[in-house]
C-alpha cells in the first residue's frame, strides 16, 4: 500500500477554520526518551478550536491537535516501555499530522481490545471523565449530577460512567433527539434547551438542587449550573463551547450556599508519577466492561480538519470525531 507523504495541519495565525493549512513535514527522529509514531487516528477536541481561535494562545506557527494513536516506528536511547510495532495512544500537542515524535513516557500501549480509532477517541475524553468523576470531587452512589452536553465527546463517556457509579444524572442538551440519546446513555432526566435551566433542573429533581454540575458549555451555562446546585454543591466548569465564563464574584458562591467552583485541566492530573497509567487503566477497564463505548460519531480525513472544526463548532456532532491521516 502506498503511504501518504508526511504532512501536518498547521496555523500561521489565529482565526476561524480557514486558518488551518496542510503543510509537508519531515518526521523527526526520536531523541533520548522519545518515540516516533506513524499516526493512524487523531482525535478532535474543543480545545483544538480554542487553540486555533486564540482563546488559549500558543506560540505560532504551530501544529494543532491534542490526542492521537498509532504505531511506534522508532525509539530513542533509554526507551524500554514501548518498542517498534507497539500500538500506542497519547495526549500531546501537535498531533494533527501523519507522524508524531514525543516523550515515550506519555504514551500508553493499547490493549488488544482497543482499536487505534478507539484509542484516539477516548484518551483525552476518557481521561477528562476520569478526572471529573474520581479526582476532583469523587462521585458517590446517591449523588445527583448535572451534565451539560451529555452526548458530546466527553459527555458520551461521562454520562454512562457517572450513572454506573450510582449517580442520578440529569442532562442538559439542545434538542429532543439528543435528549433521547442521553437517556439511552444513562441519564435519568434531560432538560432540553438552554433557557431557564436551573428551574427545569429543580423541577426534575423534586425541587432540590444537585450535588455536582459538570459544565463544558461555558459562558451561557455558568449561571444555570450555579442556580441548579444545592448548598455546598460543586460547580466544575471544564469547557468553553459557548465561550469563556464571565468573571464570577466569590459572593455569588456564598449566595448559592457555600458553593465550590473549580476549573480543572486534565494535564495537571496526569503529571504525577503513575497518574497517567492509573487513569488510563480505569478508562480501559470501564471500556472493556461495557460501561461506555468509544462513541465515534463522525470521521473526517485529516486534510479536511477545517470541515471537522466547522461541524464541531456548529453543534452538529455527537460523540467523538476522528481525523484519519
Amino acid at each position: 500500500m502506498t503511504q501518504t507523504a508526511p504532512y501536518a495541519i498547521r496555523i500561521q495565525k489565529t482565526g476561524g477554520p480557514e486558518v488551518l493549512e496542510v503543510q509537508a513535514m519531515e518526521p523527526r527522529a526520536p531523541g533520548a526518551g522519545e518515540a516516533l509514531v506513524r499516526q493512524t487516528a487523531v482525535g478532535l477536541n474543543f480545545i483544538d478550536t480554542y487553540h486555533r481561535s486564540g482563546l488559549y494562545p500558543l506560540k505560532l506557527p504551530v501544529t494543532l491537535g491534542s490526542e492521537a494513536a498509532g504505531v511506534v516506528e522508532a525509539v530513542g536511547e533509554g526507551v524500554s516501555d514501548v518498542k517498534p510495532g507497539d500500538r500506542v495512544a497519547y495526549l500531546a500537542g501537535g498531533t494533527y499530522a501523519t507522524h508524531y515524535t514525543g516523550p515515550a513516557a506519555s504514551m500508553v500501549k493499547l490493549p488488544d481490545f482497543v482499536s487505534d480509532e478507539e484509542g484516539a477517541a477516548i484518551m483525552l475524553k476518557g481521561l477528562t471523565a476520569w478526572m471529573l468523576l474520581f479526582e476532583i470531587r469523587p462521585v458517590q452512589p446517591g449523588d445527583t449530577a448535572l451534565i451539560w452536553a451529555p452526548v458530546g465527546g466527553v459527555g458520551s463517556i461521562l454520562t454512562p460512567w457517572a450513572a454506573h457509579l450510582g449517580a442520578r444524572v440529569i442532562g442538559v442538551t439542545s434538542s429532543q433527539e439528543k435528549a433521547e440519546k442521553a437517556k439511552a446513555l444513562g441519564a435519568a432526566e434531560v432538560a432540553v434547551g438552554y433557557d431557564g435551566v436551573a428551574a427545569k433542573v429543580r423541577e426534575l429533581n423534586g425541587g432540590k438542587g444537585v450535588d455536582i454540575a459538570f459544565d463544558s458549555v461555558g459562558r451561557i451555562s455558568a449561571e444555570g449550573s450555579l442556580g441548579s446546585l444545592k448548598p455546598r454543591g460543586w460547580f466544575i466548569t471544564y469547557g468553553n463551547a459557548s465561550g469563556p465564563v464571565d468573571p464570577i464574584p466569590p459572593s455569588r458562591l456564598a449566595q448559592g450556599g457555600s458553593l465550590v467552583m473549580t476549573r480543572p485541566g486534565v494535564f495537571n492530573f496526569i503529571q504525577a508519577p503513575g497518574a497517567l497509567a492509573r487513569g488510563a487503566g480505569l478508562v480501559f477497564d470501564a471500556l472493556k466492561a461495557g460501561v461506555f463505548k468509544a462513541d465515534i460519531g463522525q470521521r473526517f480525513a485529516l486534510k479536511d480538519a477545517a470541515e471537522a472544526h466547522k461541524a464541531l463548532e456548529s453543534g452538529k456532532t455527537t460523540g467523538a470525531t476522528i481525523l484519519q491521516p
